[in-house]
């Protein structure tokens, strides 16, 4: 799938939700993996805020991005216009530190200033955040689960001690025909006892009836009805779209949030991203060699059929290894475990885990040949799949702690960027005594 951005600029101009500052947002188009970018025009020298997970802020009320003295506010209504039509490169130029709020509500008239000026493809494919391994946020009675999948499906549960809010369960499916047509129209709310709160705060003074949802106890303040039966659930999906979009790229999984809100999507989106980005830079080293086997063999003691590790492809001194294991059905350990239904044993895992951290160590010391490293302890070890004939097991371990000849590492594995096992180990090194007959 090919990148997309505008055939041409387009505005829309309206308040700020909170700040009640008129304001107008200018979209021009980006080039080719420059992503989305705020330029704050009104501010001395047009600064820049890249969309990415490093300038997210924590807001209970809105979502917001700072890069230096530059900031802007409740991005995450056009940020979901952007990204649920499915666009990955615009400038988004600004003339106030908080974007404006469509007159009506939700985003409609947003989607119809970038609709108008044409959606276009550009020759770079799309780089996709792809969800590869379960990714659980809980705090509190917050919960949000991310699971691999196709495409992306976002779920949303909201639960208020509020009869008209009550509890509702909505999922949607992500493409722009489903977002212009489920949930564009959505507007955000507010129960009516929280105004005065929210107001002392110096908040919502950009609020009304026309963008807003006002609800009280046994029904709506406004004159309008409920643009969906469920039009709140539908809105909390439209804000998750817009916070998740802070990730600095589309998005591919499945998401469901239960109870959460803008303060909370953005910590989900900085877990997402520490538990994936070790596997995405993985894959990038799967060329490189740092040693082959024969250097291997001359840092390591072992050889078959204990040798298991088969090239390291990075490795900075006292610091960080990366090794690589191919998992074939020769493996002699097959025969038994199980038969017809092979699978690695676990302890092996953990023994070509440390074989790798033992390459990092031993290459701390001065001939590495005469030396051994034994175990000490594991600590942590947990399995979460299989391993098979035919898997690629690549192993990551960095150094925690090296004092005089001991030391503890945290190592994990993967195979195809999904995280199998992992554990902290604890070695020392040792002389390798010469055998006496």
């Amino acid at each position: 799938m090919k990148q997309r951005t505008l055939a041409r600029g387009a505005s829309f101009s309206g308040v700020g939700l909170h700040s009640g500052v008129a304001a107008t947002v200018q979209f021009e188009p980006g080039p080719p993996d420059s992503g989305l970018v705020f330029v704050r025009r009104d501010l001395d020298g047009s600064p820049e805020i890249p969309v990415q997970p490093a300038f997210a802020m924590d807001d209970e009320r809105q979502t917001a991005l700072r890069h230096g003295a530059a900031e802007v506010q409740t991005v995450e209504h056009t940020l979901a216009a952007i990204r649920g039509l499915g666009i990955d490169n615009l400038r988004i130029i600004v003339t106030a530190g908080e974007l404006p709020e469509p007159d009506e509500g939700g985003v409609g008239p947003i989607v119809a200033a970038l609709e108008a000026a044409g959606i276009v493809e550009q020759e770079a494919s799309r780089k996709t955040f792809v969800i590869r391994e379960p990714v659980v946020y809980r705090a509190g009675e917050v919960e949000i689960l991310a699971l691999p999948g196709e495409g992306l499906e976002l779920s949303f549960t909201i639960q208020f001690d509020n009869a008209v809010l009550g509890t509702q369960y909505r999922t949607l499916r992500v493409t722009p025909e489903n977002f212009k047509r489920e949930i564009a129209r959505a507007r955000t709310f507010v129960l009516e006892r929280d105004i005065e709160c929210l107001r002392a705060a110096g908040l919502i003074k950009g609020g009304s009836l026309e963008n807003a949802i006002v609800v009280q106890e046994q029904g709506i303040l406004n004159e309008d009805p409920l643009r969906y039966p469920d039009e709140f659930v539908r809105h909390k999906l439209l804000d998750l779209l817009g916070d998740l979009s802070v990730l600095g790229a589309p998005l591919q999984g499945r998401v469901h949030a239960v109870r959460s809100g803008h303060m909370h999507n953005v910590r989900f989106v900085r877990a997402l991203v520490d538990a994936h980005s070790g596997a995405h830079e993985l894959a990038a080293l799967l060329d490189q060699v740092h040693f082959d086997i024969l250097d291997i063999e001359r840092i390591m003691p072992h050889r078959y059929p204990f040798l298991l590790v088969d090239r390291i492809l990075y490795l900075k001194e006292r610091e960080r290894v990366v090794g690589l294991k191919n998992v074939t059905v020769n493996e002699p350990f097959f025969s038994g475990h199980f038969p017809g239904h092979p699978i690695m044993p676990a302890v092996l895992i953990i023994e070509a885990m440390a074989q790798v951290g033992g390459v990092l160590l031993l290459n701390t010391v001065d001939n590495p040949e005469s030396k051994l490293v034994y175990f000490m302890g594991i600590d942590n070890a947990k399995f979460r799949r299989p391993v098979r004939p035919g898997d690629q097991l690549v192993f990551d371990l960095q150094l925690v702690r090296l004092k005089a000849r001991t030391c503890k590492m945290t190592g994990r594995a993967f195979v195809r960027g999904q995280l199998v096992a992992q554990a902290d180990l604890l070695s020392s090194i040792v002389d390798r005594e010469t055998p006496t007959r």
